[in-house]
């Protein structure tokens, strides 16, 4: 009795090593996955980006993302944060990250956009110019942040003083501002107006063609999935991945 049992139990311990074995296999087989931290401003396009990579081949990987402001990802990711891929709304970000060489090969810039003024839905300050910002709530993205530091630099440009009454960490952050009618202005990217879903209205920036922000993206160097992260930045610059892009207001690189 004891060998049949002892029988019985090799017999059912080899039983589910191959299940354990087989398990392995079936996890081995499935799409692997790939983490893109991205610039809030690319919040939607890259949502829709990613739904394409993910039909255009059977074998891609499944895309998840991390959106925040740009200085806010760099430092997640010099930190070590499990990251797979970045995509900046700037070069001068991304560079910190080359610098330290962090990042797999040279950043591909796939993108471009610019500044504008996002204003109260029907405008109700009638902000017309920079030159109506007197007297009225303006916010900002803070200096650190690509929206932030293009922002100065078109102050700067344009010879315009800027007093906002708060500087916030993403882009994001200022169009909910707005749309929340916390602030009576917020100085965007174009792109933002375009998915704000009419919560609020556009007003031209003067002189914002003078800075444009370019988008770069690339693989993280600690990635352990550095095949399929190339493939996704790769993929950025398909014809598909460029009409969604244009679709969303970005310019071409």
């Amino acid at each position: 009795m004891k060998r049949t049992l002892t029988g019985l139990c090799i017999v059912a311990a080899l039983t589910l090593s191959a299940c354990s074995s087989g398990s392995d296999q079936a996890e081995s087989d499935e799409p692997s996955e790939i983490t893109v931290f991205a610039a809030a401003s690319l919040t939607e396009v890259f949502e829709d980006i990613a739904d394409e990579f993910e039909k255009a081949e059977p074998d891609a990987p499944t895309v998840k993302f991390s959106f925040a402001g740009s200085s806010d990802l760099v430092s997640q990711i010099s930190e070590g944060a499990p990251a797979d891929v970045i995509a900046t709304a700037d070069e001068t970000t991304m560079d910190t990250l080359a610098g330290d060489e962090l990042l797999t090969g040279k950043p591909v810039t796939f993108a471009s956009n610019t500044l504008t003024l996002a204003v109260a839905e029907g405008n109700p300050r009638t902000i017309a110019s920079s030159q109506d910002f007197a007297g009225h709530d303006l916010v900002v993205c803070a200096p650190q942040v690509p929206c932030g530091a293009a922002t100065q630099k078109w102050a700067e440009l344009n010879d315009v003083e800027l007093d906002p009454v708060s500087e916030e960490n993403s882009v994001t952050d200022v169009l909910g501002k707005v749309g929340a009618g916390q602030a009576d202005a917020g100085i965007v990217y174009v792109t933002d107006i375009a998915r704000a879903d009419d919560k609020v209205d556009k007003v031209d920036l003067d002189g914002a063609d003078k800075v444009v922000n370019k988008y770069p993206a690339a693989a993280v160097r600690a990635s352990e999935n550095q095949e399929q992260a190339e493939a996704f930045v790769d993929f950025l610059g398909s014809d598909t991945a460029q009409k969604l892009l244009r679709d969303a207001g970005f310019a071409a690189a």
